[in-house]
C-alpha cells in the first residue's frame, strides 16, 4: 500500500477522534459541567457496576494510576463511591452513587444524541458497522503486536543455578 495512503488514513483517524471528543466533551461540559473522561468511567459503572479501578483501566487501555486519579474526582464530587472488595481485600469495588446515577442517565442522553448528529446522520448503519468490524480489527492487531514486542523484549530467564557453597569460588 502506498505510503502517503496511510499516512492520511492516519492523520484522518486521529484528527476525527479529537473532534468528535472536542465535539462530544463541549456539550457534555456545557450541559453537566461533566468531562468526557469522566463521563466514560461513570457510563462503564453504569453498563457494568462494580468494577476494580483496574478493570476500568484495562476497559480503556490506560494506566491504573490515571484511572484512579479519575475515580478519585468523580468520588470528591460525590459521583461514584469505593467499598472492600469482598474477593481481594487489596483492591476496591467502585461503584455509582444514586447522584452519579442521575447525572450519568441525562449525560448519556447528550453522548447518543451526538453521536448521531456527528455520525449516525452522516453514514448509513451498514457503513458504521464496516468501519467499527475495519477499526476492532485494527485495534485487535495493534495489540498483538505490542504483546509480541513485550514479550521480546524481556530477557531471557536465566537457568537455574546450584546456590553457591561457601569456601568455593563461584563458577
Amino acid at each position: 500500500m502506498a505510503d502517503a495512503d496511510l499516512k492520511l488514513l492516519y492523520r484522518e483517524l486521529v484528527s476525527l477522534e479529537i473532534e468528535l471528543w472536542d465535539g462530544i466533551e463541549g456539550r457534555l461540559r456545557a450541559e453537566y459541567d461533566l468531562a468526557l473522561t469522566s463521563f466514560e468511567v461513570l457510563h462503564l459503572l453504569l453498563r457494568r457496576p462494580g468494577r476494580r479501578i483496574q478493570d476500568i483501566a484495562e476497559e480503556f487501555s490506560i494506566t491504573v494510576g490515571g484511572t484512579s486519579k479519575v475515580v478519585d474526582r468523580l468520588e470528591t464530587a460525590g459521583l461514584c463511591e469505593r467499598r472492600a472488595n469482598p474477593n481481594d481485600r487489596r483492591s476496591s469495588i467502585v461503584e455509582l452513587t444514586p447522584e452519579g446515577r442521575k447525572l450519568v442517565n441525562g449525560a448519556l442522553q447528550v453522548f447518543e444524541e451526538e453521536l448521531e448528529l456527528r455520525i449516525g446522520s452522516v453514514i448509513p448503519e451498514r457503513s458504521v458497522r464496516e468501519v467499527t468490524a475495519v477499526l476492532s480489527t485494527l485495534r485487535a492487531a495493534g495489540r498483538a503486536l505490542d504483546a509480541e514486542r513485550k514479550t521480546a523484549a524481556q530477557p531471557p530467564v536465566p537457568a537455574m543455578r546450584a546456590p553457591k557453597q561457601p569456601g568455593r569460588p563461584a563458577s
